[in-house]
Protein backbone atom coordinates (compact mmCIF):
# COMPACT_ATOMS: atom_id res chain seq x y z
CA UNK A 1 0.00 0.00 0.00
CA UNK A 2 1.32 3.67 -0.98
CA UNK A 3 1.18 6.61 1.57
CA UNK A 4 2.73 10.60 1.83
CA UNK A 5 6.07 10.22 3.30
CA UNK A 6 5.99 12.47 6.47
CA UNK A 7 9.45 11.85 7.51
CA UNK A 8 12.25 9.43 5.41
CA UNK A 9 13.48 6.47 5.97
CA UNK A 10 13.08 2.28 5.97
CA UNK A 11 12.35 0.41 8.76
CA UNK A 12 11.29 -3.90 9.04
CA UNK A 13 9.93 -4.89 12.14
CA UNK A 14 6.05 -6.25 13.33
CA UNK A 15 3.10 -4.09 13.44
CA UNK A 16 1.35 -2.59 16.29
CA UNK A 17 -2.26 -1.86 15.58
CA UNK A 18 -3.75 1.14 17.77
CA UNK A 19 -7.27 0.58 17.73
CA UNK A 20 -9.02 3.81 18.68
CA UNK A 21 -11.70 3.59 22.02
CA UNK A 22 -15.11 4.71 21.37
CA UNK A 23 -15.31 7.04 24.23
CA UNK A 24 -19.57 6.99 25.17
CA UNK A 25 -20.67 10.21 25.22
CA UNK A 26 -23.56 10.74 27.47
CA UNK A 27 -26.51 12.78 25.50
CA UNK A 28 -28.90 13.44 28.00
CA UNK A 29 -29.15 17.04 29.27
CA UNK A 30 -28.78 18.12 33.01
CA UNK A 31 -31.91 18.13 34.42
CA UNK A 32 -31.12 21.59 36.95
CA UNK A 33 -28.73 23.95 38.42
CA UNK A 34 -26.80 21.16 40.80
CA UNK A 35 -26.34 18.59 38.34
CA UNK A 36 -24.98 21.58 35.60
CA UNK A 37 -22.70 22.86 38.73
CA UNK A 38 -21.64 19.11 38.75
CA UNK A 39 -20.66 18.76 35.40
CA UNK A 40 -18.43 21.81 35.35
CA UNK A 41 -16.38 20.91 38.25
CA UNK A 42 -15.87 17.38 36.72
CA UNK A 43 -14.93 19.57 33.60
CA UNK A 44 -12.35 21.63 35.49
CA UNK A 45 -11.41 18.37 37.36
CA UNK A 46 -10.44 17.22 33.75
CA UNK A 47 -8.55 20.45 32.97
CA UNK A 48 -6.22 20.06 36.31
CA UNK A 49 -5.89 16.08 34.96
CA UNK A 50 -4.65 17.57 31.63
CA UNK A 51 -2.40 20.05 33.09
CA UNK A 52 -0.45 17.60 34.93
CA UNK A 53 -0.39 14.70 32.37
CA UNK A 54 0.92 18.12 29.17
CA UNK A 55 3.73 18.55 31.94
CA UNK A 56 4.93 15.19 31.83
CA UNK A 57 4.59 15.02 28.25
CA UNK A 58 6.93 17.67 28.37
CA UNK A 59 9.31 16.50 30.95
CA UNK A 60 10.35 13.52 28.99
CA UNK A 61 9.97 15.39 25.53
CA UNK A 62 12.67 17.76 27.34
CA UNK A 63 14.51 14.72 28.09
CA UNK A 64 14.30 12.67 24.79
CA UNK A 65 14.58 15.41 22.17
CA UNK A 66 14.92 19.24 23.78
CA UNK A 67 13.38 22.41 25.21
CA UNK A 68 12.34 23.31 21.47
CA UNK A 69 10.58 20.14 20.60
CA UNK A 70 8.46 20.74 24.34
CA UNK A 71 7.19 23.78 22.94
CA UNK A 72 4.72 21.97 20.74
CA UNK A 73 3.14 20.86 24.26
CA UNK A 74 3.75 24.49 25.97
CA UNK A 75 1.53 25.44 22.99
CA UNK A 76 -1.13 22.66 23.72
CA UNK A 77 -1.19 24.15 27.33
CA UNK A 78 -1.98 27.52 25.89
CA UNK A 79 -4.81 26.18 23.78
CA UNK A 80 -5.65 23.98 27.01
CA UNK A 81 -6.21 27.26 28.78
CA UNK A 82 -7.40 29.45 26.01
CA UNK A 83 -10.60 31.15 27.01
CA UNK A 84 -12.33 30.44 23.52
CA UNK A 85 -12.23 26.97 24.30
CA UNK A 86 -13.18 26.70 28.06
CA UNK A 87 -16.08 29.40 27.48
CA UNK A 88 -17.28 27.55 24.92
CA UNK A 89 -17.29 24.34 27.04
CA UNK A 90 -18.67 26.43 29.42
CA UNK A 91 -21.80 27.52 27.17
CA UNK A 92 -22.58 24.38 26.21
CA UNK A 93 -22.82 22.71 29.73
CA UNK A 94 -24.61 26.17 31.51
CA UNK A 95 -26.20 27.69 27.88
CA UNK A 96 -27.22 24.49 26.59
CA UNK A 97 -27.17 21.97 29.78
CA UNK A 98 -25.10 19.57 27.88
CA UNK A 99 -23.37 16.72 30.09
CA UNK A 100 -19.07 17.60 30.35
CA UNK A 101 -18.67 15.42 28.38
CA UNK A 102 -20.36 15.88 25.16
CA UNK A 103 -19.68 19.45 25.60
CA UNK A 104 -16.16 18.72 25.37
CA UNK A 105 -16.70 16.78 22.64
CA UNK A 106 -18.44 19.43 20.29
CA UNK A 107 -16.64 22.23 21.53
CA UNK A 108 -13.56 20.47 20.18
CA UNK A 109 -14.98 19.55 16.89
CA UNK A 110 -16.09 23.00 16.38
CA UNK A 111 -12.81 24.53 16.85
CA UNK A 112 -10.53 21.75 15.00
CA UNK A 113 -13.20 22.09 12.18
CA UNK A 114 -12.86 25.63 11.87
CA UNK A 115 -8.97 24.86 11.29
CA UNK A 116 -9.17 22.37 8.90
CA UNK A 117 -11.44 24.39 6.82
CA UNK A 118 -8.35 26.83 6.52
CA UNK A 119 -5.93 26.80 3.45
CA UNK A 120 -2.73 27.28 4.83
CA UNK A 121 -1.57 23.61 5.27
CA UNK A 122 0.51 24.91 8.44
CA UNK A 123 -2.87 26.06 10.18
CA UNK A 124 -4.80 23.13 8.82
CA UNK A 125 -2.59 21.06 10.51
CA UNK A 126 -2.77 22.57 13.75
CA UNK A 127 -6.56 21.08 13.83
CA UNK A 128 -4.72 17.66 14.96
CA UNK A 129 -3.29 19.44 18.17
CA UNK A 130 -6.74 20.85 18.67
CA UNK A 131 -7.99 17.34 18.64
CA UNK A 132 -5.41 16.44 20.84
CA UNK A 133 -5.27 18.86 23.59
CA UNK A 134 -9.69 17.98 23.40
CA UNK A 135 -9.32 14.40 23.13
CA UNK A 136 -7.09 14.21 26.56
CA UNK A 137 -9.97 16.49 28.32
CA UNK A 138 -12.21 14.31 26.83
CA UNK A 139 -10.81 10.93 28.57
CA UNK A 140 -10.08 12.54 31.77
CA UNK A 141 -14.12 13.49 32.10
CA UNK A 142 -15.13 10.23 31.38
CA UNK A 143 -12.29 8.18 32.86
CA UNK A 144 -11.07 6.73 29.41
CA UNK A 145 -7.60 5.33 30.03
CA UNK A 146 -5.18 5.97 26.46
CA UNK A 147 -2.35 3.40 25.26
CA UNK A 148 0.82 4.31 25.95
CA UNK A 149 3.32 4.18 23.25
CA UNK A 150 6.07 4.97 26.36
CA UNK A 151 5.66 0.87 27.82
CA UNK A 152 6.28 -1.30 24.59
CA UNK A 153 8.85 -4.23 24.96
CA UNK A 154 9.20 -5.07 21.19
CA UNK A 155 10.07 -3.76 18.11
CA UNK A 156 7.28 -2.32 16.33
CA UNK A 157 5.82 -0.27 13.45
CA UNK A 158 2.64 1.70 14.70
CA UNK A 159 -0.19 1.46 13.01
CA UNK A 160 -3.00 4.05 13.71
CA UNK A 161 -6.06 5.99 12.45
CA UNK A 162 -4.46 8.90 13.15
CA UNK A 163 -1.34 9.83 16.02
CA UNK A 164 -1.43 12.70 18.30
CA UNK A 165 1.65 14.41 18.39
CA UNK A 166 2.17 13.83 22.19
CA UNK A 167 2.00 10.11 21.06
CA UNK A 168 4.58 10.68 18.72
CA UNK A 169 6.72 11.71 21.68
CA UNK A 170 5.86 9.60 23.97
CA UNK A 171 7.06 7.17 21.60
CA UNK A 172 10.15 4.90 23.09
CA UNK A 173 12.31 4.85 20.38
CA UNK A 174 14.67 1.95 21.40
CA UNK A 175 11.44 -0.12 20.08
CA UNK A 176 9.28 2.16 18.21
CA UNK A 177 10.67 1.70 14.33
CA UNK A 178 8.20 3.76 12.53
CA UNK A 179 4.95 4.61 12.15
CA UNK A 180 1.88 4.65 9.53
CA UNK A 181 -1.32 6.49 10.00
CA UNK A 182 -4.35 6.34 7.96
CA UNK A 183 -4.99 10.08 7.81
CA UNK A 184 -2.21 13.54 8.30
CA UNK A 185 -0.21 15.24 6.45
CA UNK A 186 3.74 16.55 6.10
CA UNK A 187 2.59 19.86 8.14
CA UNK A 188 1.25 18.31 11.44
CA UNK A 189 3.10 17.84 14.30
CA UNK A 190 3.13 14.43 14.69
CA UNK A 191 5.22 14.68 10.92
CA UNK A 192 7.32 17.01 12.17
CA UNK A 193 8.46 15.15 15.50
CA UNK A 194 8.90 11.83 13.42
CA UNK A 195 11.12 14.01 11.54
CA UNK A 196 13.33 15.56 14.26
CA UNK A 197 12.93 12.01 16.20
CA UNK A 198 14.92 10.59 12.60
CA UNK A 199 11.83 8.26 12.79
CA UNK A 200 10.39 6.32 9.26
CA UNK A 201 6.74 7.95 8.96
CA UNK A 202 3.88 7.50 6.33
CA UNK A 203 0.64 8.78 6.38
CA UNK A 204 -2.38 9.27 4.59
CA UNK A 205 -2.87 5.87 3.91
CA UNK A 206 -6.56 5.21 3.83
CA UNK A 207 -7.95 2.08 5.16
CA UNK A 208 -4.48 0.42 6.03
CA UNK A 209 -6.16 -0.90 9.33
CA UNK A 210 -8.22 -2.90 7.44
CA UNK A 211 -5.38 -4.80 5.98
CA UNK A 212 -2.80 -5.31 8.63
CA UNK A 213 -3.43 -7.48 11.73
CA UNK A 214 -1.38 -7.15 15.19
CA UNK A 215 2.16 -9.33 15.15
CA UNK A 216 2.56 -8.94 10.79
CA UNK A 217 5.84 -8.46 9.55
CA UNK A 218 6.30 -4.77 7.66
CA UNK A 219 8.58 -3.13 5.88
CA UNK A 220 7.60 0.27 6.28
CA UNK A 221 9.35 2.22 2.72
CA UNK A 222 9.17 5.78 3.93
CA UNK A 223 11.76 6.82 0.76
CA UNK A 224 9.42 5.59 -2.02
CA UNK A 225 6.21 5.82 0.27
CA UNK A 226 5.13 1.94 0.20
CA UNK A 227 4.00 -0.58 2.99
CA UNK A 228 4.54 -3.87 2.18
CA UNK A 229 2.90 -6.53 4.67
CA UNK A 230 3.78 -9.79 5.22
CA UNK A 231 6.82 -9.34 2.76
CA UNK A 232 8.22 -11.77 0.78
CA UNK A 233 11.37 -13.86 1.10
CA UNK A 234 12.90 -11.83 -1.50
CA UNK A 235 10.72 -8.49 -0.76
CA UNK A 236 12.66 -8.64 2.49
CA UNK A 237 15.73 -8.92 1.53
CA UNK A 238 15.28 -5.94 -0.93
CA UNK A 239 14.17 -4.00 2.15
CA UNK A 240 17.31 -4.45 4.11
CA UNK A 241 19.25 -3.96 1.21
CA UNK A 242 17.22 -0.34 0.76
CA UNK A 243 17.60 0.21 4.19
CA UNK A 244 21.19 -0.24 4.16
CA UNK A 245 21.48 2.25 1.53
CA UNK A 246 19.24 4.77 3.38
CA UNK A 247 21.26 4.86 6.33
CA UNK A 248 24.58 5.32 4.18
CA UNK A 249 22.62 8.08 2.50
CA UNK A 250 21.91 9.66 6.19
CA UNK A 251 25.93 9.17 7.01
CA UNK A 252 26.62 10.96 3.28
CA UNK A 253 24.05 14.03 4.47
CA UNK A 254 25.46 14.47 7.75
CA UNK A 255 28.82 15.05 6.25
CA UNK A 256 27.92 17.75 4.07
CA UNK A 257 25.40 19.71 5.81
CA UNK A 258 27.52 21.65 7.64
CA UNK A 259 29.42 22.87 4.05
CA UNK A 260 28.91 25.39 2.11
CA UNK A 261 25.94 25.53 -0.85
CA UNK A 262 28.90 25.39 -3.52
CA UNK A 263 28.49 23.57 -7.15
CA UNK A 264 31.22 21.24 -8.06
CA UNK A 265 32.26 24.43 -10.66
CA UNK A 266 32.11 27.42 -7.73
CA UNK A 267 28.78 29.00 -7.40
CA UNK A 268 27.99 29.44 -4.07
CA UNK A 269 24.23 30.03 -3.09
CA UNK A 270 22.82 30.46 0.56
CA UNK A 271 21.05 27.57 2.02
CA UNK A 272 18.81 28.75 4.73
CA UNK A 273 15.72 27.98 7.05
CA UNK A 274 11.52 28.85 7.48
CA UNK A 275 10.89 29.55 11.44
CA UNK A 276 7.79 30.32 12.91
CA UNK A 277 9.10 31.18 16.43
CA UNK A 278 13.02 32.07 18.02
CA UNK A 279 12.70 28.19 19.43
CA UNK A 280 13.14 27.19 15.04
CA UNK A 281 16.58 28.90 14.71
CA UNK A 282 18.20 25.88 16.40
CA UNK A 283 16.85 23.32 14.18
CA UNK A 284 18.27 25.82 11.14
CA UNK A 285 21.55 25.52 12.55
CA UNK A 286 21.94 22.46 13.72
CA UNK A 287 20.87 20.85 10.17
CA UNK A 288 23.80 23.27 8.52
CA UNK A 289 21.39 26.58 7.97
CA UNK A 290 22.97 29.34 6.76
CA UNK A 291 20.69 31.94 8.10
CA UNK A 292 16.94 32.53 8.12
CA UNK A 293 14.96 33.32 4.80
CA UNK A 294 11.73 33.27 6.17
CA UNK A 295 10.52 34.27 9.54
CA UNK A 296 6.73 33.60 9.80
CA UNK A 297 5.28 36.51 12.68
CA UNK A 298 1.89 35.77 12.40
CA UNK A 299 1.96 33.46 15.10
CA UNK A 300 2.67 35.49 17.40
CA UNK A 301 -0.81 37.25 16.83
CA UNK A 302 -2.67 33.54 16.59
CA UNK A 303 -1.54 32.53 19.59
CA UNK A 304 -3.20 35.64 21.68
CA UNK A 305 -6.52 37.17 22.21
CA UNK A 306 -5.23 40.49 21.95
CA UNK A 307 -2.65 42.11 19.71
CA UNK A 308 1.21 41.64 20.86
CA UNK A 309 2.69 44.44 22.02
CA UNK A 310 5.79 46.15 20.69
CA UNK A 311 7.49 44.76 23.48
CA UNK A 312 6.61 41.24 23.13
CA UNK A 313 7.54 41.10 19.72
CA UNK A 314 10.98 43.21 20.25
CA UNK A 315 11.79 40.28 22.17
CA UNK A 316 11.35 37.97 20.30
CA UNK A 317 12.80 38.77 17.13
CA UNK A 318 16.16 40.02 18.81
CA UNK A 319 15.93 36.61 20.26
CA UNK A 320 15.76 34.86 17.45
CA UNK A 321 18.44 37.34 15.87
CA UNK A 322 20.85 36.50 18.76
CA UNK A 323 20.18 33.17 18.30
CA UNK A 324 21.37 33.34 14.65
CA UNK A 325 25.17 35.01 15.60
CA UNK A 326 25.43 37.69 12.52
CA UNK A 327 23.80 35.30 10.25
CA UNK A 328 20.53 36.97 8.30
CA UNK A 329 17.34 36.44 9.78
CA UNK A 330 14.46 37.79 7.58
CA UNK A 331 11.53 38.81 8.90
CA UNK A 332 8.12 39.00 7.14
CA UNK A 333 5.86 40.93 8.66
CA UNK A 334 2.12 40.26 9.03
CA UNK A 335 0.62 38.32 6.83
CA UNK A 336 -2.64 37.58 7.81
CA UNK A 337 -6.10 37.79 6.77
CA UNK A 338 -7.04 35.05 3.42
CA UNK A 339 -7.06 31.96 5.10
CA UNK A 340 -5.53 32.91 8.05
CA UNK A 341 -7.47 34.43 11.02
CA UNK A 342 -6.73 35.72 14.66
CA UNK A 343 -9.13 36.39 17.87
CA UNK A 344 -7.13 39.60 18.24
CA UNK A 345 -8.08 40.81 14.79
CA UNK A 346 -11.60 41.09 13.32
CA UNK A 347 -12.09 40.50 9.47
CA UNK A 348 -14.88 40.94 7.24
CA UNK A 349 -16.79 38.31 5.60
CA UNK A 350 -15.70 38.75 1.99
CA UNK A 351 -16.42 36.59 -1.44
CA UNK A 352 -13.05 36.66 -2.43
CA UNK A 353 -10.76 36.69 0.96
CA UNK A 354 -7.41 35.85 -0.74
CA UNK A 355 -7.87 38.44 -2.69
CA UNK A 356 -9.61 40.95 -0.17
CA UNK A 357 -8.11 42.82 2.94
CA UNK A 358 -5.08 41.05 4.10
CA UNK A 359 -1.33 41.23 4.78
CA UNK A 360 -0.15 45.20 3.64
CA UNK A 361 -3.78 45.83 2.59
CA UNK A 362 -4.89 46.05 6.17
CA UNK A 363 -1.98 48.18 7.48
CA UNK A 364 -2.96 51.01 5.86
CA UNK A 365 -6.41 50.84 7.80
CA UNK A 366 -4.89 49.46 10.82
CA UNK A 367 -1.52 51.24 12.07
CA UNK A 368 -2.01 49.88 15.61
CA UNK A 369 -1.39 46.84 14.18
CA UNK A 370 2.04 47.97 11.40
CA UNK A 371 3.43 50.72 13.95
CA UNK A 372 4.29 48.36 17.09
CA UNK A 373 5.63 45.76 14.59
CA UNK A 374 7.83 48.18 12.56
CA UNK A 375 8.60 50.01 15.60
CA UNK A 376 9.83 46.20 17.30
CA UNK A 377 11.51 45.07 14.11
CA UNK A 378 13.99 48.68 13.87
CA UNK A 379 14.58 48.29 17.59
CA UNK A 380 15.88 44.30 17.49
CA UNK A 381 17.58 44.63 14.13
CA UNK A 382 20.16 46.40 16.22
CA UNK A 383 20.81 42.91 17.85
CA UNK A 384 21.38 41.15 14.86
CA UNK A 385 21.36 40.55 10.74
CA UNK A 386 17.59 41.62 10.77
CA UNK A 387 15.98 41.94 7.01
CA UNK A 388 12.52 42.79 6.67
CA UNK A 389 10.40 42.02 3.95
CA UNK A 390 6.02 42.87 3.08
CA UNK A 391 3.87 40.21 1.81
CA UNK A 392 0.69 40.21 -1.10
CA UNK A 393 2.59 43.46 -2.57
CA UNK A 394 1.12 44.72 -5.97
CA UNK A 395 2.60 48.44 -6.61
CA UNK A 396 5.13 50.39 -6.13
CA UNK A 397 2.87 53.12 -3.99
CA UNK A 398 2.74 50.03 -1.35
CA UNK A 399 6.68 50.29 -0.75
CA UNK A 400 6.87 53.71 -0.71
CA UNK A 401 3.65 54.15 1.70
CA UNK A 402 5.66 51.12 4.03
CA UNK A 403 8.70 53.15 3.65
CA UNK A 404 7.17 56.29 4.90
CA UNK A 405 5.43 54.58 8.10
CA UNK A 406 9.03 52.95 8.91
CA UNK A 407 10.46 56.61 8.33
CA UNK A 408 7.48 58.06 11.35
CA UNK A 409 8.81 54.81 13.45
CA UNK A 410 12.61 55.91 13.07
CA UNK A 411 11.62 59.37 14.19
CA UNK A 412 9.40 58.13 16.98
CA UNK A 413 12.28 55.96 18.20
CA UNK A 414 14.70 58.72 18.18
CA UNK A 415 12.61 61.34 20.05
CA UNK A 416 12.43 58.45 22.70
CA UNK A 417 15.89 57.80 22.45
CA UNK A 418 15.50 54.07 21.84
CA UNK A 419 18.12 52.21 19.96
CA UNK A 420 17.31 50.89 16.52
CA UNK A 421 19.08 49.97 12.98
CA UNK A 422 19.00 53.32 11.07
CA UNK A 423 19.70 51.24 7.84
CA UNK A 424 17.44 47.66 7.91
CA UNK A 425 17.46 45.98 4.65
CA UNK A 426 14.02 46.53 3.34
CA UNK A 427 12.51 43.95 0.59
CA UNK A 428 9.53 42.39 -0.59
CA UNK A 429 7.51 39.03 -1.50
CA UNK A 430 6.99 38.47 -5.12
CA UNK A 431 3.68 36.21 -4.95
CA UNK A 432 1.28 37.88 -7.40
CA UNK A 433 1.28 38.29 -11.25
CA UNK A 434 1.41 42.07 -10.42
CA UNK A 435 5.26 42.07 -9.20
CA UNK A 436 6.37 40.02 -11.05
CA UNK A 437 5.33 42.10 -14.22
CA UNK A 438 6.52 45.39 -12.57
CA UNK A 439 9.50 43.38 -10.60
CA UNK A 440 12.18 45.65 -12.85
CA UNK A 441 10.03 48.75 -11.10
CA UNK A 442 10.34 47.00 -7.84
CA UNK A 443 13.77 45.98 -7.84
CA UNK A 444 14.68 49.76 -7.94
CA UNK A 445 13.35 50.28 -4.50
CA UNK A 446 13.53 47.62 -2.81
CA UNK A 447 16.71 45.78 -1.28
CA UNK A 448 15.97 42.01 -2.27
CA UNK A 449 12.97 39.75 -3.27
CA UNK A 450 11.54 36.73 -1.72
CA UNK A 451 9.10 34.71 -3.78
CA UNK A 452 6.47 32.91 -2.02
CA UNK A 453 6.12 30.40 -4.92
CA UNK A 454 2.92 28.73 -2.54
CA UNK A 455 0.42 31.67 -3.58
CA UNK A 456 2.46 32.78 -6.60
CA UNK A 457 1.43 29.67 -8.35
CA UNK A 458 -2.07 29.68 -7.43
CA UNK A 459 -2.29 33.35 -8.58
CA UNK A 460 -0.54 32.44 -11.25
CA UNK A 461 -2.43 29.58 -12.33
CA UNK A 462 -5.93 31.08 -11.16
CA UNK A 463 -6.01 27.43 -9.02
CA UNK A 464 -7.02 27.09 -5.38
CA UNK A 465 -4.22 24.94 -4.04
CA UNK A 466 -6.80 24.16 -1.01
CA UNK A 467 -9.36 22.91 -3.36
CA UNK A 468 -9.24 19.26 -3.88
CA UNK A 469 -11.09 18.86 -7.24
CA UNK A 470 -8.59 21.07 -8.56
CA UNK A 471 -5.34 20.02 -6.85
CA UNK A 472 -4.07 18.41 -9.92
CA UNK A 473 -3.94 21.73 -11.64
CA UNK A 474 -1.99 23.30 -9.07
CA UNK A 475 1.67 22.79 -10.48
CA UNK A 476 4.59 24.29 -9.29
CA UNK A 477 6.90 23.32 -12.00
CA UNK A 478 4.06 24.59 -15.16
CA UNK A 479 6.20 26.58 -17.46
CA UNK A 480 4.31 30.09 -16.79
CA UNK A 481 4.97 29.95 -13.16
CA UNK A 482 8.76 29.14 -13.92
CA UNK A 483 9.23 32.37 -16.90
CA UNK A 484 7.55 34.16 -14.41
CA UNK A 485 10.66 33.62 -11.52
CA UNK A 486 12.64 33.75 -14.16
CA UNK A 487 11.15 37.44 -15.25
CA UNK A 488 11.82 38.38 -11.32
CA UNK A 489 15.59 37.21 -10.59
CA UNK A 490 16.76 38.52 -13.60
CA UNK A 491 15.05 41.75 -12.58
CA UNK A 492 17.01 41.79 -9.17
CA UNK A 493 19.96 40.99 -10.70
CA UNK A 494 19.80 44.31 -13.04
CA UNK A 495 19.86 46.13 -10.20
CA UNK A 496 22.41 44.14 -8.07
CA UNK A 497 19.58 42.54 -5.59
CA UNK A 498 19.30 39.09 -5.04
CA UNK A 499 15.90 37.24 -4.69
CA UNK A 500 15.05 34.26 -2.43
CA UNK A 501 12.25 31.60 -2.47
CA UNK A 502 10.85 30.73 0.96
CA UNK A 503 8.07 28.67 -0.66
CA UNK A 504 7.75 25.03 -0.25
CA UNK A 505 9.51 24.54 -4.03
CA UNK A 506 12.97 26.01 -2.38
CA UNK A 507 13.23 22.45 -0.07
CA UNK A 508 11.95 19.93 -3.00
CA UNK A 509 14.93 18.34 -5.63
CA UNK A 510 12.91 19.18 -8.90
CA UNK A 511 12.50 22.69 -7.54
CA UNK A 512 15.52 23.12 -6.34
CA UNK A 513 17.50 21.84 -9.60
CA UNK A 514 15.20 24.41 -11.53
CA UNK A 515 15.77 27.67 -8.98
CA UNK A 516 19.29 27.03 -9.55
CA UNK A 517 19.41 27.21 -13.03
CA UNK A 518 17.44 30.26 -13.21
CA UNK A 519 19.76 31.85 -11.16
CA UNK A 520 18.06 32.13 -7.65
CA UNK A 521 20.72 33.79 -5.03
CA UNK A 522 18.69 32.15 -1.64
CA UNK A 523 16.76 29.21 -0.77
CA UNK A 524 14.91 29.32 2.19
CA UNK A 525 12.91 25.80 3.14
CA UNK A 526 12.39 23.64 6.49
CA UNK A 527 14.90 23.20 8.28
CA UNK A 528 14.70 18.93 7.75
CA UNK A 529 15.32 19.84 4.34
CA UNK A 530 18.50 21.88 4.04
CA UNK A 531 21.06 18.74 4.49
CA UNK A 532 19.55 17.00 1.43
CA UNK A 533 19.20 20.16 -1.22
CA UNK A 534 22.80 21.40 -0.17
CA UNK A 535 23.94 17.81 -0.96
CA UNK A 536 22.49 18.14 -3.92
CA UNK A 537 23.89 21.50 -4.82
CA UNK A 538 27.27 20.66 -3.79
CA UNK A 539 26.97 17.05 -6.28
CA UNK A 540 25.84 19.60 -9.57
CA UNK A 541 27.48 21.82 -11.96
CA UNK A 542 25.64 25.22 -12.24
CA UNK A 543 26.48 25.75 -15.87
CA UNK A 544 25.08 22.09 -16.80
CA UNK A 545 21.70 22.82 -14.63
CA UNK A 546 21.41 26.13 -16.05
CA UNK A 547 21.93 24.76 -19.52
CA UNK A 548 18.87 22.26 -19.19
CA UNK A 549 16.74 24.84 -17.43
CA UNK A 550 17.10 27.13 -20.08
CA UNK A 551 15.74 24.16 -22.32
CA UNK A 552 13.12 23.69 -20.03
CA UNK A 553 11.73 27.54 -19.99
CA UNK A 554 10.94 26.49 -23.97
CA UNK A 555 8.59 23.72 -23.25
CA UNK A 556 4.85 23.66 -23.70
CA UNK A 557 3.84 21.18 -20.81
CA UNK A 558 4.91 20.71 -17.05
CA UNK A 559 5.15 16.95 -17.50
CA UNK A 560 7.77 17.52 -19.83
CA UNK A 561 9.31 20.14 -17.45
CA UNK A 562 9.13 17.04 -14.67
CA UNK A 563 10.32 14.48 -16.98
CA UNK A 564 13.89 16.29 -18.05
CA UNK A 565 14.50 17.72 -14.62
CA UNK A 566 14.28 14.48 -13.39
CA UNK A 567 16.44 12.99 -15.78
CA UNK A 568 19.18 15.62 -15.05
CA UNK A 569 18.89 15.06 -11.08
CA UNK A 570 19.87 11.17 -11.88
CA UNK A 571 22.75 12.54 -14.07
CA UNK A 572 23.80 14.70 -10.78
CA UNK A 573 23.47 11.81 -8.45
CA UNK A 574 25.16 9.30 -10.99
Amino acid sequence: MKGIIASPGVAIASAFVMKQTVVEIDMTPTANETERAEQEQLFRDAIAATEQQLNEVIEITEQRLSAKEADVFRAHLMMLFDPTFEDAVMEKINGSAMKAARAVKEATVEVADMLASLDDEYLRERAADIRDVGGRVLDNVTGNVRVSLNDLRDEVVVFANDLTPSDTAMMDMNYVKGFVTEVGGRTSHTSIIARIMGLPAIVGTGDILSHVKHGDTVVLDAVDGDIVINPTAEELAAAEAKLEKYLEHVRELDAVKMLPAETKDGHHVEVVGNIASPADCKGVLENGGEGVGLFRTEFLYMKSPELPSEEVQFEAYKTAAEALEGRPLVIRTLDIGGDKAADCISFPAEMNPFLGWRAVRMYFDRLDIIKPQMRALLRAAAYGNILVMFPMIISAEEIFKMKEIIEECKAELRAEGKEFNENMPIGTMVETPAACINADKLAQIVDFFSIGTNDLTQYVLAVDRGNEAIAAMYQPLHPAVLRAMKMVIDASHKEGKWTGVCGELAGDERGAVILLGLGLDEFSMSAGSIPTIKNLIRRANVARVREVVEECLTYFTTEEVTARIDKLIEEIYA
